[in-house]
Order: structure tokens, then C-alpha cells, then sequence
């Protein structure tokens, strides 16, 4: 899915939600836990109940590996089922890889052409030929991590150097030289707030994949507020808040209500730049 394609979901669907995926076999309602396959299963309840109210799906690997061969083969029947039911929503596989170049053409060749997702999460931390064998991939996208919404991001992300560059700001400016908005986008936290203005005077036409809205306290409002471009520019990620709005037998029509409710505020959102056309 290119860059035009993905706008025009948005707009026709007047949503930019992305659902995570971050299905936890320990959480998920005990009544599918002696399933063969529970986690597909749960994973194909919750994308057949939010497909109308959203463009992506996220699952984070973390998730999956953890129950090893079993774990990735629920992750892999998860994407495939994607691709032939929902041909039209972007997959991000959150794996946030990056290694040295050889390795990462590794990885690459793994999400890309194995799994033939759409789009994956980078570390920028070894630099431009960690991340380059990611890009080397028509109609693929690499999302680098930047300004994440996690308490530790402080630690790092936002030190200074000499000059007052935040060292996610020297990230993001350093790499639009190894590839265009047409195929990188920027992982910044939704709690991470008014940092969004800086992030867009660096970055003002890019996508942003921005977790953090719902459990982790963002405002969407917020986000909006000083995030949004006239193209939207905006992938929002709801990740418990909406797959595990409810524990019982109910929790697909639970985390439709969810995905709706994001949904609609989302579609008010991209009404006020109608509005400022």
C-alpha cells in the first residue's frame, strides 16, 4: 500500500485507527483457551469485529514469539488472514528490528517477503545501514522508532546535544536522507503531547504511527491538535483498550463499540480539515 492509497482509506473510511494486536494468551477469554488454535481465533474475532472502524492492524510480535513455533504460526495465520479477507488495511508487523546490515537484510527478508507485511518497525540506534535493507523494498515501509510514549524514552530520546537538538529530532532529520515520506514513517507516543509540534517542524508531511491513545492515557484531541497534517499525516494505535474491552463471551461486540466510539471521534477530527479547506 503506497503512501495515496493509504490517504484515501482514511478518508473514505473517515478513520486512521490501527488496532494492535498485542494478544496475550493469559488474557484472552478463558472459553477460547482450548481451542487448537486460541490466539488465531481471538485474533479473528477482534479483526472481523473492528474491521469497519479501522485501516491497519498492528500485531507486536512480542506477543507471538513468546509461545515460540506455536506463537508465530498463530501470527502468521493472523496476517494471511488479513491479506485475503481485508486486502484493503495496512499490516504493521511491530517487531522494531535493526541490527547490522547483513542481519537486518535478515530480518527484512522475514517480514517482507516471508510474512509480506506491509510495514515494519525499526530501531535507528545503529544508524542509516541497519535501516537502508528495510528500505530496499518496493511498496514496503519502514517506521522507525523516534519519540516513543514509555516513562524511559526520557532517558535517551530526549537528551540534547550542543546545538539543543533532541536526539529524536537528529534522528528523524538525519534519516529523510535515506528515504522519502513515501516509504518511512515515525513511531511518536501519544501522551508525548505538544512534542508533536517539534516533531512536525522536523517532520511536517510524514506519517506518524502514534501508540499510547486509550490505556496509556493519550488524548486523541491532543494528538490532533498539533499532529494532524492536511493528508491526516496520523496512524492512532489501540491496542488493550479495544481487545480486551471485555473478558467474557461478549468481547468482540465489546471491542466493535470500542473501535466505533474511536472511530467516530476520529471521523470529527478529519471533518474539521474539510472545514480549514
Amino acid at each position: 500500500m503506497n503512501k495515496q492509497q493509504l490517504i484515501e482509506q482514511i478518508f473514505k473510511k473517515k478513520t486512521f485507527l490501527c488496532v494492535g494486536l498485542d494478544t496475550d494468551i493469559k488474557k484472552i477469554p478463558r472459553h477460547l483457551t482450548a481451542n487448537d488454535d486460541p490466539v488465531f481465533d481471538f485474533n479473528k474475532a477482534i479483526i472481523d469485529a473492528t474491521a469497519d472502524y479501522c485501516v491497519a492492524y498492528k500485531p507486536n510480535l512480542a506477543f507471538y514469539e513468546c509461545m515460540g513455533t506455536k506463537g508465530l504460526a498463530s501470527f502468521e495465520r493472523t496476517v494471511k488472514y488479513l491479506k485475503d479477507k481485508y486486502p484493503d488495511h495496512f499490516i504493521i508487523a511491530d517487531a522494531k528490528r535493526g541490527d547490522i546490515g547483513n542481519t537486518s537484510a535478515m530480518y527484512a527478508r522475514t517480514f517482507f517477503e516471508e510474512y509480506d507485511v506491509d510495514a515494519l518497525t525499526v530501531a535507528p540506534y545503529m544508524g542509516e545501514d541497519s535501516v537502508t535493507p528495510f528500505l530496499k523494498y518496493d511498496g514496503k515501509w519502514v517506521i522507525l522508532l523516534a519519540l516513543t510514549s514509555n516513562s524511559g524514552s526520557h532517558d535517551f530520546q530526549m537528551t540534547t546535544d550542543k546545538d539543543g537538538e533532541h536526539l529524536f529530532e537528529k534522528v528523524i532529520r538525519k534519516s529523510q536522507a535515506w528515504s522519502g515520506e513515501d516509504k518511512m514513517m515515525y513511531v511518536v507516543g501519544a501522551t508525548q503531547g505538544e512534542m508533536f509540534k517539534d516533531i512536525r517542524m522536523v517532520a511536517p508531511t510524514h506519517f506518524l504511527l502514534v501508540p499510547g491513545v486509550g490505556a496509556q492515557g493519550g488524548s486523541l484531541q491532543e494528538v490532533c491538535k498539533y499532529g494532524m497534517t492536511k493528508e491526516c499525516g496520523l496512524i492512532v494505535n489501540s491496542s488493550r483498550g479495544i481487545i480486551y474491552a471485555s473478558s467474557g463471551t461478549d468481547f468482540a461486540a465489546a471491542a466493535t463499540a470500542k473501535a466505533k466510539e474511536l472511530q467516530e471521534e476520529m471521523a470529527v477530527e478529519l471533518e474539521k480539515l474539510k472545514e480549514q479547506e
